[in-house]
């Protein structure tokens, strides 16, 4: 007998994970493994499969209940108080799996429905999502936009209003399949019987069939085409947010629902400001005069200017926030700040005159250092790294 595998190296997961971690890792092997997905494979591959279907049950199994889970990181296979653990007489993987994904008793059912979310096979007719990036401006950020797309796609054929059949001709109800789209058959496992379902042969999944395809379409029900798409871009979004429009995606075949249009946002680059989610970050150098002197200088903004003052004696790293100056929440709740960060330009070069004046300065008490210079600079130094 081979030996067992540790229950977390199945299912590829720490010894810390969570149960959620330990449910999606479950979900990915399962449906990985599971019979109905074998088809088109040798017998050594199916047989495999069915083998690791089963032992990924079983890894399931045990570390989704957090008591056996405790029971089996402190004794491993050999609890002594529950006589070991894994699939002994009675286990069954399909019983697992239907529990997990909400399908009947007797074997596989329901895993066509589980399977739409994830695989275009799962839901034939509908058509494939399309993804999209757009680019947005700082400005597009702060008043939302809406943007203008050609996008290239399936739609529904226009000679045969998307039926797939030649105009007239008649549609019929698929025999096989008695209009379901799928047929159900049962299969011997290594586990004992099972019931699969699959897509129907002869009607790829539609539930009809054609008598008199479409030549234009070839009896596909959709042809390329183009549409101008508009997308209302809300204020707030940010790099790598996705905006969903049900139904401007592809036109599904033979009049089935057309899929999703998933938008997906990136930022132009800038380098005026930094952002930092709905804040904006603006370095401000100051001359050493209007530092030492106060004053009132302008700055950017992300639509216009903003006349800032500054007060006399301004120091190095000073930082002045703007309550509101910043970007909308993309829920619209409240806007970010602007925060100025202050530096002083300290001249790298010093004509003769230059270098005259600042030598009489010097000499004058205000431009010496004591003690309590010394420490507001130090608690500034710590302030900075807290």
């Amino acid at each position: 007998m081979a030996q067992k595998r540790d229950y977390y190296e199945v299912l590829g997961i720490s010894k810390e994970a969570s149960i959620d971690e330990i449910k999606k890792a479950y979900r990915k092997m399962a449906i990985q493994y599971h019979p109905d997905r074998q088809s088109g494979k040798s017998d050594a591959e199916k047989k495999e499969a069915e083998e690791k279907f089963k032992e990924v049950a079983e890894a399931y199994e045990v570390l989704s209940d957090a008591q056996k889970r405790a029971r089996y990181d402190q004794y491993g296979f050999e609890d002594p108080g529950m006589g070991g653990f894994g699939g002994g007489a009675g286990f069954n993987p399909f019983d697992i799996f239907n529990s997990f994904f909400g399908g009947g008793n007797g074997g596989f059912s329901g895993f066509g429905s589980m399977f739409d979310e994830d695989d275009e096979e799962g839901s034939v007719a509908r058509g494939a999502s399309i993804r999209i990036r757009v680019k947005v401006s700082l400005t597009d950020v702060k008043n939302g936009v809406e943007k203008h797309l050609k996008i290239k796609k399936y739609v529904a054929c226009p000679h045969c209003n998307g039926t797939g059949a030649k105009d007239g001709t008649e549609i019929e109800t698929c025999k096989t399949c008695g209009g379901r789209g799928r047929v159900v058959k049962t299969v011997r496992t290594i586990f004992g019987m099972a019931q699969t379902q699959s897509l129907c042969p002869d009607c790829s999944g539609t539930g009809k069939k054609i008598k008199t395809k479409c030549q234009h379409c070839n009896g596909e029900g959709v042809v390329m085409g183009e549409q101008t798409v508009d997308v209302k871009i809300p204020a707030g979004v940010a790099q790598g947010m996705q905006l969903k429009m049900s139904g401007f995606g592809h036109a599904g075949r033979r009049g089935g629902a057309n899929g999703d249009l998933m938008v997906m946002i990136e930022e132009e680059p800038q380098n005026t400001f930094i952002r930092e989610e709905n804040n904006l970050i603006y370095g401000l150098l100051l001359d050493f005069p209007t530092a030492c002197l106060g004053g009132e200088v302008e700055i950017p903004l992300v639509e216009g200017t903003y006349k800032l003052k500054i007060d006399p004696g301004t120091q190095p790293n000073t930082q002045k926030r703007l309550s509101g100056y910043g970007l909308p929440s993309v829920n619209r709740y409240g806007k970010g700040d602007l925060i100025v960060n202050i530096g002083v330009y300290v001249p790298e070069k010093l004509d003769k005159d230059e270098r005259q004046t600042l030598e009489q300065l010097r000499e004058h008490k205000n431009f010496q250092t004591s003690p309590s210079v010394f420490d507001k600079f130090r608690q500034k130094i710590r302030s900075f790294f807290q």
